[in-house]
């Protein structure tokens, strides 16, 4: 099953190419995309846009092309676009959409968002190359689906060697993408440093009226009546990085504690799982700590 989900996602993805574009909104900017891809030969597929405001906003994109032999062409593709993204002071990536991105998951001890992604592995159209925990908790789990597990303990004053090591680990396996699956420590600005815009966090909504180590207690003594749950990118300021993805349930006061970290965990899988579905599609653009996610 495994290799027939894989064969059918290369499939579909054979020759497809995404580019995304930012830059300052002017007249012309889609014109001169469609012509520059029609020129190489290109058949558009999607198209979608944004733009903050139409007198001189920030202006967003995202295209989904076919052209044969892409694989082979890709950088050409993108040298000869240089001159576009020139004219109009853009910032653009063109990904060749059958290079499955390759993921690092970090977990601690609750493992609900862990078996997610391990279970959608292959939906998720992604190459879960490694685990790594502070504790031992999920190394059965992963490892019977043939993933690396590395088991590295965090002291605080050992911190910096770990992240040192962690660091290590992820440039050995040109990981393009960080989960963080409750990983419930803090990293730091050096090690978010190396990977920004690529490190996505999932946490309950009760942030941040509702902190500490048991915050559906919190949630419950103050008689809660929707919880939820957010994915967001990664900054150096704690849970305030671009918004991906958010979710809600209502809940009632015969829920007791326990109930509400049932439903809270069933929606951060679902809301975490979507995120990184968006990021691996190439849907999000990060502009002054928003995101614009194309559907």
């Amino acid at each position: 099953m495994k290799e027939v989900i894989n064969n059918a996602t290369e499939s579909k993805n054979k020759n497809i190419g995404r580019l995304l574009i930012s830059c300052v909104d002017r007249p012309g900017i889609v014109s001169c995309v469609s012509n520059f891809l029609f020129e190489k030969g290109a058949n558009i597929v999607t198209s979608d846009q944004h733009t903050t405001d139409p007198q001189e906003g920030q202006f967003f994109m995202r295209v989904v092309f076919h052209l044969s032999d892409l694989k082979n062409n890709l950088d050409n593709l993108k040298q000869d676009f240089l001159h576009i993204a020139r004219d109009y002071d853009m910032q653009f990536e063109m990904y060749l959409a059958e290079v499955k991105k390759k993921v690092a998951i970090f977990v601690s001890k609750e493992d609900h968002c862990l078996r997610e992604l391990l279970w959608q592995s292959n939906t998720l159209d992604m190459d879960v190359k490694l685990v790594i925990s502070n504790h031992n908790d999920s190394k059965e789990l992963v490892e019977s689906y043939n993933i690396p597990f590395y088991h590295l303990p965090v002291a605080k004053d050992k911190k910096n060697e770990i992240e040192a090591k962690q660091l290590e680990i992820l440039k050995e396996n040109d990981i393009d993408l960080i989960i963080l699956a409750r990983y419930m420590q803090i990293l730091t600005p050096n090690f978010i440093s190396h990977h920004p815009d690529r490190i996505i966090n999932i946490h309950h909504s009760f942030l941040p009226a509702f902190i500490g180590a048991n915050p559906y207690q919190s949630a419950y003594e103050r008689g809660v009546k929707i919880i939820g749950a957010t994915a967001h990118y990664v900054t150096n300021d704690l849970d305030e990085g671009p918004i991906i993805e958010q979710d809600v349930e209502r809940v009632y006061h015969s829920d007791h504690a326990k109930e509400l970290k049932r439903i809270g965990s069933h929606i951060e899988r679902i809301v975490l799982a979507r995120a990184v579905s968006w990021h691996l599609d190439d849907k999000i653009l990060t502009f002054n700590n928003k995101t614009i996610v194309f559907r």
